[in-house]
């Protein structure tokens, strides 16, 4: 019996997981940095977020 159909699932699964695992630790970042961007914003007196003036 052929060993190649193993080492190429093997390949697709470790290839697999490692892009699973990049696009989630991505959106994670991206999360957080909106969250830190969201507290760096000044707040009124009241506690709500100020209107970006232009």
């Amino acid at each position: 019996m052929s060993h190649w159909p193993y080492i190429i699932a093997s390949y697709v699964l470790t290839i697999g997981g490692m892009a699973g695992l990049a696009l989630w630790s991505w959106l994670r970042m991206r999360r957080a940095e909106r969250q830190a961007g969201a507290l760096s914003k000044p707040l009124d007196v009241r506690g709500g977020r100020v209107a970006q003036q232009p």
